[in-house]
């Protein structure tokens, strides 16, 4: 099929799968410490085995592994998420707020970055658009607005 015949586009979404190694303690980081919420789960002989998160418009899945699966190797390195923000300094006090340690903010790529690192090592970037310089490292006593988007 050729965009001409088909104007609605086909794939509309990538979700990132993450395989973890303790479900529970994925989902106390996620749902409890940065605020997504679980909108699918499948439950096998009573214990949860794979559920789908949302945050915002943005969205992922978590599966844990079956005992003695767990890949040797280690989990999570180089895998980063990246969700565009409106503003990723509110993520940022927001998650400190919930009793997480977020990485402190800081400006590349005129954007404010925020990372945070889940249990199995997989980074969740938070960024929005800035006018403030390159490599400005975020402290709690700046005095900031968020640019209006164009």
């Amino acid at each position: 099929m050729t965009p001409e015949t088909n104007p609605e586009p086909n794939v509309r979404q990538a979700v990132p799968f993450f395989w973890v190694s303790n479900i529970e303690a994925s989902l106390r980081f996620y749902v409890d410490g940065v605020g997504y919420r679980k909108t699918k789960e499948w439950i096998d002989e009573g214990k949860l085995r794979w559920c789908c998160l949302e945050l915002g418009g943005a969205s992922h899945m978590l599966q844990e592994y079956l005992p003695g699966k767990i890949p040797s190797g280690k989990r999570g390195e180089g895998v980063s998420i990246c969700y565009q923000c409106k503003d990723a300094l509110a993520i940022y006090h927001e998650a400190r707020a919930r009793g997480l340690n977020p990485q402190r903010p800081f400006v590349g790529n005129r954007m404010w970055v925020t990372i945070l690192t889940d249990p199995d090592g997989y980074k969740l970037d938070f960024e929005s658009p800035t006018d403030v310089p390159e490599e400005t490292i975020y402290s709690d006593d700046m005095e900031l607005s968020t640019p209006t988007p164009k």
